[in-house]
Formats: C-alpha cells, structure tokens, sequence
C-alpha cells in the first residue's frame, strides 16, 4: 500500500506550527558490560533459525504471497536527523579506496549467541513502570534502515554492511556500547546511561537477521528493530521509488528476539498515524502490539511513529496503548519518552561525519538542560 503522504523522504524534514514531526530520513547488551566483550558461543539450532530466517522465500513466490495475503487480509538527516543529499559513496574509510577495511577497524568475529529463555520470566513489557519516565537530556540514539549492498537507494535509506561495521567499530573504539531503546531508557533513568547510545532499525527489512544482527553481537552490540506484522514476508510497498526490498517473517522476528535484539512495533501496514482516522490509529497501534506479542510470547514496549510523522494525537494514542516509550526523527517541542529524537544514519556517515553528529546532540541536549528541556511528556 502506497504511503499516503507521497512527498519524498527527504523533503519531510520540517516541523510544522501545528507541532506535528514529520519524516527526516532521505527517503542484550547490559549497561556495565564492555564493548568489546564476546557474546558466547550460540547453539546449533540458534544457528540455523538466524540462517534461515536471513533468506526468507523471495516476495512473489507462492509462500511470500500467501503470507502477505493473509497478514494484510486481517487488517481493516546533514543535520543529525536530516539525511544527506546527493549520490551515494562507496563503503570505505575517507579517501580509502571501497572494499578496503583497516586491520585495527575489524575485531575477531564471534558467533551468535541465542538471548536467555525467558519464557518463563514475567511480561514486564506490559506493566506501567517498565521504562521510567526520562528526565534530563535524551539520550543519543541513532537510526537506521535497512543494511544491503544496493545501489539503486534513492531514499537513502541503506547501508552497506562494511559501512555498518565500520560505524559500530566507531562506536567501540570511543568506549560506547550500542542498545536498544527499552534498555537504554532504564539505564537513563538510573544513571548508568553515560556510555550507552540507542540503536534502531526501522521497517524491519530481512536484512536485518542476514546482516545488522552478526555485525551487532561482532562489536558487542544490540538494537533495537521496529517491524510490521501487517506484512510479515511482504515487501517496501510504500516506497514509490526504488527496489523492493523483503520484509522480516515471523521466523525472522523470533530470530532477531533469539539473538538478543528489542523487537517493536512500527504499526501493521507503515501509515502516516497523523493522517490515519481514529479507527485506523488504534488498529495501528493496538493490532500491531497484540500480533508480535504472539509472535514472540513478549508484548513489545517500544513503538516507532513511520515515516517519523508524530503529533500529539498519535503521541496520545501511542500512550493509551499501552506502550512505554515511542520513537520519533525530530519531534520539536514533542520531545520526550513518547516522541523520541533520532539521529539519521546513513552511507555517507563516516568517522568524521559520526563525531559531528555526536558533537551536535551533545551542545542539544547541553541547551535543553539549560532551559529546563527534555523532560518526558
């Protein structure tokens, strides 16, 4: 289904007088553990689920549509988050030739290792104080898409997975550990967020489990990943422009859960919530909660507005259900644990581009504190 807001990614990047955020992507770990620290070894069966949940049956074929049909059927940043303008460069350090990956950039690959049962935990997920309120600055939490070797991206909203690597090793080498949004607001809220920063993938691409989840738990990382199960197996329909890319499988799901990434929600069918009627809005948000918690026995915490288009309705609504915390791009006076900022990551965001954009949230949230900012709404 088309969006239904088909301006280009890139041109949403805008906060109107009305309050509403609009879009500004170009169209596990605890707090105390080190960055650097190994994952473990995974089982056999953690293995092959995350091998075969990488290469899920390709869109068009008779079980991607027929799990397309039935999910669909049941459903009635150059600032830090405005995305670059212009061609894509190659993967590859500045004025390194592509391909070419540093010795010190790469560290010893470790295998998976599949998350603790926690079957038989309680569902916190579901309970009012499962992310405390986040007062002071919001920590820094970074955006990404989708992570493939595709050239044809005119919404720039892919990485190579060389380029992936290269900005986790960034991360590591200053004494950073990526996680998800749920983690990283408990550790705000306690304090012990200083060298944590948020990751997120949005749209739930197959890339996902194929690419983003080796590189993560590699450099000692975990993320975050906001999916659609109104198009379990499906396809990027609502990109006018470029190739179709798959979406995540139920299978793909458990397996990005099983290895220690936070699953959210990032509605059913990726609507623009500000423009959905009421009874849209709900089924959006609630629907979509319901399904991945029975996808994987967890109810997600996290929600992810699309396209990032936030206003105080959806905010309102993303509250009543049931969430604890949703994510934004740039949400303006919105800002809180219901409207998160991003910032965008793209190709082009290397060392040089990574420190700007970090010194950039750093003097943010240094003038938001100053004038009393940041507190949650």
């Amino acid at each position: 289904m088309p969006s239904s807001n088909p301006v280009p990614h890139s041109a949403r990047d805008a906060v109107s007088p009305a309050g509403r955020a609009t879009d500004h992507r170009p169209s596990g770990t605890a707090p105390g553990r080190s960055p650097g620290s190994a994952a473990g070894p995974a089982s056999a069966a953690a293995r092959d689920s995350l091998r075969r949940a990488a290469h899920p049956p390709r869109p068009g074929s008779a079980t991607s549509s027929a799990s397309t049909t039935s999910s669909t059927s049941s459903a009635s940043a150059a600032s830090d988050t405005s995305g670059p303008s212009g061609s894509v460069r190659p993967a590859g350090p500045e004025g390194a030739a592509a391909g070419s990956v540093p010795a010190h950039d790469l560290a010893p690959a470790r295998d998976f290792a599949p998350a603790p049962d926690t079957a038989s935990e309680p569902d916190t997920a579901s309970e009012p104080d499962a992310v405390p309120p986040a007062g002071g600055p919001l920590p820094w939490t970074l955006m990404y898409h989708s992570v493939d070797e595709c050239r044809d991206d005119p919404y720039l909203v892919t990485v190579t997975p060389e380029r992936l690597r290269r900005q986790l090793a960034w991360l590591r080498r200053r004494g950073l550990t990526g996680v998800g949004v749920r983690e990283l607001l408990r550790a705000h809220a306690a304090g012990r967020a200083r060298r944590l920063v948020g990751l997120t993938f949005d749209d739930g691409y197959a890339d996902f489990v194929e690419h983003a989840v080796p590189a993560l738990l590699r450099y000692g990382h975990t993320a975050t990943v906001f999916v659609l199960p109104g198009r379990l197996g499906g396809v990027n329909a609502w990109d006018e422009k470029g190739p179709r890319k798959p979406l995540l499988t139920a299978d793909g799901i458990r397996a990005a859960a099983a290895a220690g990434m936070e699953v959210g929600s990032h509605g059913l069918l990726h609507l623009d919530l500000t423009a959905a009627d009421d009874d849209v809005l709900t089924a959006e948000l609630t629907e979509s909660r319901s399904r991945l918690a029975d996808i994987t026995g967890r109810t997600p915490t996290g929600f992810c507005y699309p396209y990032g288009a936030t206003d105080a309705r959806a905010v309102a609504a993303a509250r009543r259900a049931g969430y604890g915390y949703a994510c934004s791009v740039d949400p303006g006076p919105l800002a809180g644990t219901f409207a998160l900022p991003r910032a965008y990551i793209g190709q082009r965001d290397a060392a040089g581009r990574l420190n700007a954009k970090r010194l950039l949230h750093r003097l943010r949230t240094a003038k938001g504190a100053a004038g009393g900012g940041g507190a949650d709404r």
